[in-house]
């Protein structure tokens, strides 16, 4: 259990930090605890989404892996779906995903 729950933080730190690249923020402000400012708890629920949707992690996986509770990953998914109805946001999103699904399976050949 432990190295699943393990695995499951280097999964949101990998998208933390594909996030962070993507809006130059620091993957490690991503996952702090407090919600901080608007931009960086928007990265937060971008990376959350990304998580459970790009890599098929269940809410309540996520929300153990982010230190959150499950209720703040639905309520991020459900804003991060509202948000793809603008097309440059869509396509940025999808981008991210499609990079999180390509690297992703480089974690578990490595640990």
């Amino acid at each position: 259990m432990a190295s699943e729950y393990r695995a499951d933080r280097n999964s949101a730190y990998l998208a933390a930090s594909l996030v962070g690249y993507a809006l130059e923020m620091k993957a490690e402000n991503i996952l702090l605890p407090d919600r901080g400012p608007r931009d960086l708890a928007r990265a937060r629920q971008v990376a959350m989404y990304l998580t459970h949707v790009g890599l098929g992690m269940s809410l309540s996986r996520v929300a153990a892996a982010f230190g959150r509770d499950r209720s703040t990953v639905a309520y991020a998914c459900h804003r991060i779906e509202e948000m793809r109805d603008e097309a440059t946001f869509d396509s940025w999103v999808d981008t991210l995903e499609e990079s999180l699904s390509t690297v992703a399976p480089l974690l578990s050949q490595v640990a």
